[in-house]
């Protein structure tokens, strides 16, 4: 079995569990729960559960992805300069990855016949913030 593709598929899935996991983690966030264990609040009584529009979850993907592109590592091979996220990425390649999160979360949800819950999410968060090998980049990502 090819090493390399296996390495590089399961870091592929890494990324898109950690980008579906912050994408659920700002809605938690703006449900009410929390982002990081350090900015813990507890959330107002009156904090409303609203839904997060399409277009929301989309302009907070192409967030995510800025920071992956920043931190993407050009080779000094290429003669070119690195492009820009939007030469590379569409607007319709974030929407179908959008799409793609929202779809997974509903299977999720579909098999434990419930909803991921605030309480796993930051429990996966918490996980990843004290194994991660890129500080930097995942506080950039929060």
């Amino acid at each position: 079995m090819n090493r390399k593709g296996t390495t590089q598929s399961a870091f592929l899935s890494l990324r898109a569990l950690i980008t579906l996991l912050l994408c659920i983690a700002a809605v938690g966030s703006m449900l009410g729960g929390t982002l990081l264990g350090f900015i813990r609040h507890k959330p107002p009584p009156e904090a409303s559960h609203r839904t997060v529009a399409f277009a929301e979850r989309v302009a907070y993907q192409r967030a995510i992805e800025e920071v992956y592109w920043r931190h993407r590592i050009w080779p000094n091979e290429n003669a070119f300069p690195k492009p820009s996220l939007d030469s590379v990425m569409s607007q319709a390649q974030v929407e179908k990855k959008v799409t793609d999160y929202l779809q997974k979360s509903q299977a999720l949800e579909d098999y434990w016949q419930r909803p991921v819950t605030a309480e796993q999410l930051q429990a996966e968060i918490d996980r990843m913030a004290k194994h991660t090998r890129q500080p930097e980049v995942l506080q950039e990502l929060f």
